[in-house]
């Protein structure tokens, strides 16, 4: 197979860090593009076993990963100290204990399924006709949330119960622990189902971050809070998933992109960065409905072009 260039590493980078974290597939999208180009674009990126262009995806999500590390930084650090306290005190009594605890059993199924059934899937609907009908089923999906999701009273999704928690109210709470301490009040079995959606993105075509905000908003969570779990949920899992598979773009056959492959994870570092911060900000007042608008159109458009 061709070397992944320059400019296509650039782009798909590009790509890669905007459509990860927006509710619209970044697997879908890179395989609907090169396919949409077609010529060089088509034959360089293909995504089939040994693939130059799949270890190069496999460095961006890398890159994705610790974009979202570094933007959920304070987060992660409170979250991982209360990890560590509640296995040494043997204990779980702190919201940031709970939500550790919560985030590491809602991890499990979609580690184990990745494990499973990626590969099979990947090779087997890996093409554009497939990856169009599930984008277009995921923004069916995205549409559905957004009419039949079942909202919280308003009372519960904007009022904190700091009660249980003597040291907190001594201090200044910030916005960000604030919605930790009501993800926190999530039941094990809530957070476990939230967490098992992410199997439905090992699909081509299913956003991860989307299928995660939609099982989110029927456990009644706010899009804010809904789409905040989504993303801390996608760290670990997605920068796992990389790394195990990391080894594959140090391959013989994928020295030639090593180069490319460098400077798409910058680019889709940055891009990850950017999207998050603004995703953050977006779902404290808005929906899913334009990106579920923009996923049947392009998914009905690109099943009309390949099929026809």
């Amino acid at each position: 197979m061709s070397a992944v260039t320059y400019f296509e590493a650039i782009v798909v980078g590009a790509l890669q860090g905007v459509s990860e974290l927006f509710p619209v597939s970044s697997l879908g999208h890179s395989i609907l593009l090169p396919a949409w180009l077609g010529g060089s674009w088509q034959r360089d990126l293909s995504i089939g076993k040994d693939s130059p262009y799949l270890a190069v995806l496999v460095a961006m999500h890398v890159a994705t990963a610790i974009a979202l590390v570094l933007f959920f930084r304070k987060d992660w650090v409170r979250i991982i100290a209360g990890l560590w306290t509640s296995i040494r005190h043997r204990e779980v009594r702190t919201p940031d204990q709970r939500l550790a605890w919560l985030l590491v059993l809602a991890t499990i199924p979609v580690g184990l399924a990745g494990l499973l059934l990626e590969s099979l899937l990947r090779d087997f609907l890996g093409k554009p006709v497939p990856a169009a009908i599930f984008l277009t089923l995921n923004g069916g999906v995205l549409y559905a949330a957004e009419k039949f999701s079942r909202k919280k009273p308003a009372e519960d999704a904007d009022t904190v119960d700091f009660s249980a928690e003597d040291t907190l109210v001594m201090r200044a709470v910030s916005v960000d622990e604030a919605t930790d301490v009501r993800l926190a009040k999530l039941r094990v079995g809530e957070a476990v189902l939230i967490g098992a959606a992410q199997i439905f993105a090992l699909l081509p075509g299913i956003s991860r971050s989307g299928i995660t905000m939609v099982a989110g908003l029927r456990r009644g969570l706010g899009h804010e809070d809904a789409a905040r779990f989504a993303f801390l949920l996608a760290t670990p899992v997605i920068l796992a998933a990389g790394v195990l598979k990391m080894p594959t773009l140090f391959a013989p056959e994928n020295q030639a992109s090593l180069g490319p492959a460098l400077v798409g994870s910058v680019i889709a570092g940055v891009a990850s960065y950017i999207s998050v911060r603004f995703l953050t900000g977006y779902f404290e007042t808005r929906t899913l409905t334009p990106f579920a608008i923009y996923c049947v159109v392009a998914g009905i458009g690109s099943l009309i072009f390949f099929a026809v």
